[in-house]
């Protein structure tokens, strides 16, 4: 079973589980989905970027017709990030269901 993802990780592979993003709409995206709770900075974003690209979890991906700035870098989620992804969230239904079996008490 593959290690639980960084919430960093997890929350830039469900943006880019949608399509390809440029790092800013990526930082925007997941302030969005978690309604503000999570606010990533650029060097919490490029460094998870950076490692998972290493990993091999995300590639860097080219620019879509049309996009605006070229100094763009565009990343898209690869098919190892997709199965780490999917592992993660089965990892969270399962402590979700646990705890519809079991509530935790105070």
């Amino acid at each position: 079973m593959a290690s639980p993802l960084t919430p960093a990780v997890l929350h830039i592979l469900m943006v880019l589980a949608h399509g390809e993003a440029h790092g800013y709409a990526i930082m925007k995206q997941v302030e969005v989905d978690s309604a503000g709770r999570v606010k990533m900075g650029p060097g919490t974003l490029y460094g998870s970027l950076r490692r998972m690209i290493d990993s091999g979890l995300v590639r860097e991906a080219d620019p879509p017709a049309g996009a605006g700035d070229p100094r763009r870098v565009y990343y898209a989620i690869t098919a190892q990030g997709t199965a780490a992804l999917e592992a993660e969230l089965e990892r969270y239904r399962a402590v979700v269901a646990l705890t519809a079996l079991r509530p935790a008490t105070p």
